[in-house]
């Protein structure tokens, strides 16, 4: 959803440069059934403490919360909300995303701050898959997995040139590192910071052309790659 940089682009309604590039990810992922590494300490976390954060949400407004494993699907685009509000995740009132912060320094710099345009897209094309008229995402702070902070204690280990597991300096570096990727010590209510997304029917509208413009791009390099003579076997189709 990222607009182009040219005003001749936007204008026509082009992609940007970084739509192309998700667009030919894609590609490759369904020619070849690649997927790029996109793994990281900030995915792990989120992924381990899924359970953990909703639990801690749930905690906090006082209403029960469980996860959502159902994907919905349309025309043009697909998604799976993490909660909601309402009899069923195709008719919820309000669809919730929780994310995982790494640490409480990247927990409360969202404070004050617009939210990811990433995560406003995302609840704007899950109000579109349920029908909700609002959305929000939701941070939570919660501990970091043990295996994580095992794993930060051995890069610190590393960067302090490899020291004696009973050096001073290396022990007070880990507790203090352990310290900061821990929360039980503050109050459940401090740990968790909501941000409304607002839904507009005008954004919703902005994702047909956008999702059109997209598959009309995959077939051209489809078509391009084709003229080649060297992709015979492409099995991508409009």
């Amino acid at each position: 959803m990222t607009e182009p940089k040219l005003k001749a682009d936007k204008d026509a309604g082009n992609l940007s440069e970084s739509a192309k590039t998700h667009c030919m990810d894609i590609f490759i992922s369904h020619q070849y059934g690649r997927q790029e590494d996109v793994n990281n300490k900030f995915i792990e976390k989120g992924l381990a403490v899924e359970e953990d954060a909703i639990t801690l949400y749930s905690r906090v407004t006082k209403k029960f919360y469980k996860k959502n494993d159902q994907r919905l699907f349309n025309d043009y685009i697909q998604g799976e909300p993490d909660i909601f509000q309402g009899e069923s995740i195709e008719k919820a009132d309000v669809v919730k995303d929780i994310k995982s912060s790494w640490s409480i320094f990247t927990f409360l710099r969202t404070y004050g701050k617009k939210i990811n345009p990433l995560y406003e897209w995302q609840g704007v094309g899950y109000s579109w898959l349920t029908g909700a008229k609002e959305a929000s995402v939701a941070y939570c702070l919660v501990n970091t997995p043990l295996p994580l902070i095992e794993a930060e204690k051995r890069k610190l280990w590393y960067q302090l040139g490899q020291p004696s597991e009973t050096d001073k300096n290396y022990q007070e570096a880990c507790e203090a590192l352990e310290k900061s990727l821990t929360y039980d010590d503050i109050p459940l209510q401090q740990r968790v910071l909501e941000y409304t997304i607002e839904i507009k029917e005008e954004s919703i509208g902005q994702i047909i052309p956008k999702v059109t413009k997209a598959r009309e791009y995959l077939v051209s390099l489809q078509e391009e790659l084709l003229k080649t003579g060297r992709f015979q076997d492409l099995k991508l189709t409009a």
